[in-house]
């Protein structure tokens, strides 16, 4: 076995590596990574013998709040229990700023104890509990001896646990801590103690204890749903200055630390799944939902005023205040969240929430006899369910293609055969190495059949770095027998690749217009079979026709678009409203909207309310429906029109109003 270079230890005040940090890994220690894993056939687990289950990652006390929410509070109220892990100790400079107060002194032993107690003020109020509720502290035990506090608070069958890893931000005067540690497997960093915990010693971590430590507690909790981080954060050039006073990493739309830790995620992600196919162990069945971090500060907001209300709500006993009296000596909350200054603060993070890979529904096709057949990303794999009655749903069959993002887009060819696209991770190394996305391609072989192996159908930017930044891949089929391949470059444009109908793929071409927008494509096809491509940008939603941009003024788009017939719906920053070709479409809420037109319903929409609710559009008539999902889709058949969601658990269930 290999040798590896001497061990640094890196301590809190002595690191002076530069670098940016990539991509995710799987590797087994001191060995290279596995190869991605397309070949179909693997036992998943039941969804019908586990319990959903919510688990997320972040970097720092507080990255859940700004970035998960409102879909993390969605799941609480469901009744779904939460396990949350935060990889470093939050201790930054160890000043827990006061307004219009002296600064004190440095203390990041306080300043860490002082933001765990805000977290659990903050979890505390979500389960409709005082603030200062006492919650059970002890030590969790993890691989390799290593050791983290576990906070633990039920009331009746709900329950949270928080779990604090505490790895240092700083080292020296830079946030080159964590990122350094994902590039340099010979690096170690040793964690801080919080003030008052019950971890009373430090450990060591280097890569390879931080992969297996993550993996480790993705096997002891077993998620079925899993919140991570943006591992492949835009390209962000700019202000320099302005850029290092907001802590962004040079060059990219993100804080250091919080892509670092969404690749490490990723990578225990993987470890886990490739654990448990070399041990014969069914793949273990969740879903995945990364988040966008600073980027919320570059584009309009989306969350409408009773949506922000209650997600900046999270943040003010999070924050604290020094007046509180919640017993514990080193403070009550980071001081400078607290009160209003999640609102006020001119980044306006709270005001936002973005999902990495929009468009993570299942992809929906009809087969014989009027069934329904869905396919999804479960454990980093595509699967299929089938139904055996109309809202009965079989197990998932494994179709392979991992490790995948958790967005497939799909087209229905003419003679009923279904394609889907994905992006994988096709290298995930880390320390150094190769860390490089591809788009993918499964094509069925014969309606309702099986499929060919899988395809790739590269990239359309050049160099792993770029190739990190695309986005979801939409499709559509046109009346033609072309299929239509859109992904967000990264320059932020619209890059296409189409399918003839001799199934031969043209070469990646970049649509032009020199606008960025933002990823959440939305393609449909008009009465007259023209190609429509609509996308949110900065100043107006951008528009191509046949690939052809159109020049007519469009508004302003907060968050994702949808598209049907040709026709655009939107929705404006930071309203409720959305907004169709004639007006109020009828469908107030937040986040993406689905729309389908058939010629005995018209326009179909589904999306989700202001209060977290299923809602479905079709006419003058709105249904909602409150059951937990982490995503959800639409079908319009000789039936009507149906909701496909996917439930916490990761099965499939279905609505038709």
């Amino acid at each position: 076995m290999h040798t590896p270079p001497r061990r640094r230890t890196v301590l809190a005040a002595a690191l002076a590596v530069t670098s940016a940090a990539a991509g995710c890994s799987v590797p087994e220690p001191r060995r290279t990574a596995p190869t991605a894993d397309p070949a179909p056939g693997k036992p998943i687990a039941s969804a019908r013998a586990r319990r959903a289950l919510l688990m997320q990652f972040s970097a720092h006390p507080d990255d859940d709040l700004y970035f998960m929410n409102p879909d993390t509070q969605r799941l609480l109220d469901a009744g779904v229990p939460l396990v949350s892990v935060y990889v470093t100790a939050g201790e930054h400079t160890g000043r827990n700023r006061i307004a219009g107060m002296p600064e004190t002194p440095p203390d990041r032993a306080a300043y860490s104890a002082a933001r765990h107690q805000g977290l659990r003020q903050s979890y505390a109020v979500a389960l409709g509990l005082p603030a200062f509720t006492p919650w059970r502290r002890e030590v969790l035990t993890l691989p390799g001896g290593r050791r983290a506090e576990a906070d633990t608070l039920t009331r009746g069958s709900r329950r949270i646990e928080l779990v604090f890893l505490n790895l240092p931000m700083h080292t020296g005067r830079r946030y080159m801590a964590v990122p350094a540690l994902w590039h340099d497997r010979a690096l170690e960093l040793r964690t801080h103690l919080s003030a008052g915990s019950p971890v009373t010693r430090s450990d060591t971590y280097d890569y390879d204890r931080l992969v297996a430590v993550l993996a480790g507690l993705l096997r002891r909790y077993r998620p079925t749903v899993v919140h991570t981080l943006d591992p492949d954060p835009d390209i962000q050039l700019g202000d320099e200055a302005t850029r290092r006073r907001d802590s962004e990493q040079p060059g990219y739309a993100d804080h250091g630390d919080h892509t670092a830790v969404a690749s490490f995620t990723w990578a225990a992600l993987c470890r886990w799944v490739s654990d448990a196919v070399r041990d014969g162990e069914p793949i273990p069945a969740f879903t995945t939902t990364a988040f966008r971090g600073y980027y919320n500060r570059h584009w309009p907001k989306n969350l409408p005023p009773e949506v922000l209300e209650e997600k900046a709500a999270r943040l003010v006993p999070y924050g604290g205040s020094p007046s509180w009296q919640c017993g514990n000596p080193s403070g009550c909350g980071d001081y400078g969240v607290g009160g209003d200054r999640p609102l006020t603060n001119r980044k306006g993070w709270v005001r936002s929430t973005h999902h990495r890979w929009p468009g993570a529904g299942p992809a929906l096709a009809e087969e014989s006899g009027g069934r329904l057949a869905a396919y999804g990303v479960l454990g980093l794999r595509a699967v299929r369910w089938r139904e055996s009655a109309p809202g009965v749903w079989g197990e998932p069959v494994d179709l392979g293609g991992g490790p995948l993002a958790p967005a497939l887009g799909s087209a229905v060819l003419g003679d009923g055969r279904v394609l889907l696209l994905g992006v994988r991770f096709a290298a995930l190394d880390g320390h150094g190495g190769a860390d490089r996305r591809e788009v993918v391609l499964l094509e069925q072989r014969s309606p309702g059949g099986g499929f060919l192996a899988w395809r790739g159908l590269g990239n359309p930017e050049r160099g792993d770095d770029r190739g990190r930044r695309i986005g979801a891949p939409v499709a559509v089929a046109a009346p033609d027998g072309r299929v239509h391949l859109f992904v967000r470059n990264a320059d932020k444009g619209v890059s296409t690749r189409v399918r003839a109908a001799d199934g031969s793929w043209s070469p990646w071409r970049r649509l032009s217009g020199d606008a960025e927008v933002q990823d959440g494509l939305a393609a449909s096809v008009d009465a007259a079979g023209r190609v429509h491509v609509y996308a949110a940008g900065r100043e107006s939603v951008r528009h191509w026709v046949d690939g052809v941009p159109r020049s007519a003024p469009l508004p302003l788009s907060g968050s994702t678009v949808a598209s049907a017939g040709g026709e655009l719906l939107y929705r404006a920053p930071a309203v409720a409203r959305l907004t169709g070709p004639d007006g109020d479409a009828g469908l107030d809420g937040y986040g993406g909207v689905v729309a389908a037109r058939s010629p005995s319903l018209g326009t179909v929409l589904l999306g989700t309310d202001e209060k977290g609710r299923v809602a479905l559009r079709a006419g003058d008539r709105l249904r909602t429906l409150r059951r937990p999902a982490v995503a959800t889709a639409l079908h319009l058949g000789a039936r009507g029109a149906t909701v496909v969601g996917l439930g916490a658990d990761g099965h499939p269930w279905s609505w038709r109003p």
